[in-house]
């Protein structure tokens, strides 16, 4: 029988510019009843390795938290979430979005617009119509109303799945934003299976008000390097 399960698969760790450490991410999701979780670091996959070590070495930490293996990259015209059944045995992905789609192909992962058309982020904007993708970020939380919008009406007009992701800074903001994933069974295996037949819900929240302060305090102390 299908089970019904949360994941966020847009997060960051310390290893590159988020708050908390990747044990810090797992402890919030598990509290915020996650059953999937990515941590996608810019251009690396270390966050994810490392969650994974912690998941694999403590399962008491993790509460049977499942962990698809991810990388934000910044592609050269914006970013795109990386999501992989198994970490591809490097952090050296392809900078175009044409060459990246084929990478992703041959390694068994999956390329997702993140937050498109955020006009003060990296958002990948029109190419979303001009390449083939699986998925697309339609609800981030922390872009704008419009920025998810016009990505969720994009991707309705082209048939492209969406997801809902929180794509934390801090820790706390961890699950505030999620998509709810219909599976036949809790796996990697099963985790991609759904995303590709669309057996997904993006469920889109934002941030609280104190939340907010807290992730805007984070920003402006990392821009200044006081974290």
């Amino acid at each position: 029988m299908p089970i019904q399960v949360k994941a966020d698969l847009h997060t960051h760790s310390i290893y590159s510019d988020g708050k908390g450490s990747p044990e810090d991410v797992i402890i919030n999701a598990v509290n915020k009843n996650l059953k999937v979780l990515s941590i996608t670091d810019h251009n690396t996959f270390k966050g994810s390795l490392k969650a994974l070590e912690l998941i694999n070495g403590r399962k008491a930490l993790s509460n049977d938290l499942l962990l698809i293996v991810g990388n934000e990259v910044r592609t050269d015209d914006g970013d795109v979430l990386v999501l992989c059944m198994e970490y591809p045995g490097t952090d050296d992905l392809p900078k175009s979005i044409p060459e990246l789609l084929d990478w992703a192909d041959l390694n068994n992962c999956l390329a997702i617009p993140a937050h498109p058309y955020d006009i003060f982020r990296r958002g990948i904007g029109g190419k979303v119509r001009r390449y083939r993708w699986r998925a697309v970020e339609t609800f981030n939380a922390g872009s704008l109303p419009i920025s998810n919008w016009i990505a969720t009406k994009t991707a309705r007009e082209l048939g492209i799945i969406g997801i809902a992701n929180s794509d934390a800074h801090i820790p706390e903001l961890v699950g505030v934003a999620y998509t709810l994933f219909e599976l036949d069974e809790l796996s990697v295996e099963g985790v991609f299976k759904a995303l590709i037949n669309g057996n997904v819900k993006p469920v889109g929240h934002y941030p609280s008000p104190k939340l907010l302060i807290k992730r805007l305090s984070w920003s402006i102390k990392r821009r200044l390097g006081r974290p």
